[in-house]
This record gives structure tokens, C-alpha cells and sequence, in this order.
């Protein structure tokens, strides 16, 4: 089985909970957010959300993926899989980390497994890269 990971990370000047409050504000993701579309459901532990992601040119897609962690202004994490396990999994990760009263450490990855990893990882690289270039 193969995996692939990303990671990006950047300093906020803003608090840990404004930053969550934020990322859990899943009704406001088209107003900031090019790729993934829109969010649907409860940020909270089991359960499940419906993501619709797509990049520029692109057709897009929705996965229903399941909460992992939600922590209150610490850390947002779901999994999602194509078909069955072992085939393709992302695990994504929102982690917010306090360096200082109102400045922030936010970082997001992904972790792909499965046997589709290899044919699927230089578009998803690119795809992923492009938007978060916007």
C-alpha cells in the first residue's frame, strides 16, 4: 500500500478560537474557500459530513468523509475513502497551534493511503497546489 502526504502551514495574528470558528463555519466556506465547495454537517466526533471539493476546470467531486477530532479551538480531522478501504483514503487535518496571545501556528494536511495513491498523486499534488495558490 502507498501514501502520499501534504502539508502547509502559516502564523495568524488572531486567536485559536476565532480560527476555529472559522473553519467550523461550514455554511461559509464558498465565501474563502476555492476548493472545496461547500460542507454539510456537525463538526463533532463519528460524525459525518457531506464535502464537495473541486479545483478550477475541474468537474469536483463529494465525499462523505467522518469526523476524527473535533477540539474546540485545537484540531479538526476527518478520513474519507473511495469505495473500500485499502483502495484510497485522505485523512485531513486542520491543527491550530497558540504561539502567543492572538497569533496562531495553522496547520493543514492531508495523508492519501491505498493502492490508487501512486495513479492519483501527481494530479491530486497539482490540483491541491493550484488551489491553494488562490
Amino acid at each position: 500500500m502507498s501514501n502520499h502526504h501534504l502539508q502547509t502551514e502559516i502564523e495568524i495574528n488572531t486567536s485559536a478560537e476565532r480560527v476555529w470558528k472559522t473553519l467550523t463555519d461550514f455554511a461559509a466556506y464558498p465565501e474563502w474557500n476555492p476548493f472545496i465547495r461547500f460542507i454539510r454537517g456537525i463538526p463533532e466526533k463519528g460524525a459525518r459530513l457531506e464535502v464537495r471539493i473541486q479545483a478550477s476546470g475541474t468537474k469536483g467531486m463529494v465525499f462523505r468523509p467522518t469526523v476524527l477530532v473535533a477540539e474546540a479551538g485545537q484540531e479538526l480531522r476527518w478520513l474519507g475513502r473511495l469505495l473500500l478501504p485499502g483502495i484510497f483514503t485522505g485523512e485531513h487535518s486542520f491543527v491550530i497551534q497558540p504561539l502567543a496571545d492572538r497569533k496562531v501556528l495553522f496547520q493543514h494536511s492531508e495523508l492519501f493511503r491505498g493502492v490508487l495513491v501512486p495513479l492519483c498523486a501527481k494530479a491530486l499534488i497539482g490540483t491541491l497546489k493550484e488551489a491553494s495558490m488562490k
